[in-house]
């Protein structure tokens, strides 16, 4: 196991579905999709703790193995403690070249509170 690997933590899609309210209309719901693995670590540099004090949503890197799609905008919550997170970049801008010995992609993400529909 290689070392950024012991950071990774059980996480998991959130897909957002379009059913039936029983009514004839309907109701968009989130639920849970494909589990993954990924390192979540907070931005602490200076640029993003002003940018906090100043209303900006905390900011967050967050490591994939290669493969694993993260697209803009997709929702996912850490299991270990329920925080949602919605992501803020491409994967694609943002992996290691094919002859690397490890191969890992990386996204930016925000927290991010489920809205209540």
């Amino acid at each position: 196991m290689r070392l950024f690997e012991e950071a990774f933590e059980k996480c998991t899609m959130l897909d957002r579905q379009t059913v039936s309210d029983g009514m004839g209309g309907y109701k968009k719901q989130w639920v849970d999709g494909a589990m993954f693995e990924a390192s979540i670590y907070k931005n602490n540099s200076l640029d993003a703790v002003v940018a906090e004090k100043q209303g900006v949503t905390e900011i967050y890197t967050v490591i994939v193995n290669k493969g694993i799609e993260l697209d803009y905008h997709d929702v996912f919550r850490r299991v270990s403690d329920g925080l949602t997170y919605r992501v803020t970049s491409n994967i694609k801008d943002n992996e290691t070249p094919q002859r690397a010995s490890f191969q890992i992609g990386q996204v930016t993400a925000e927290r991010w509170d489920l809205p209540s529909d």
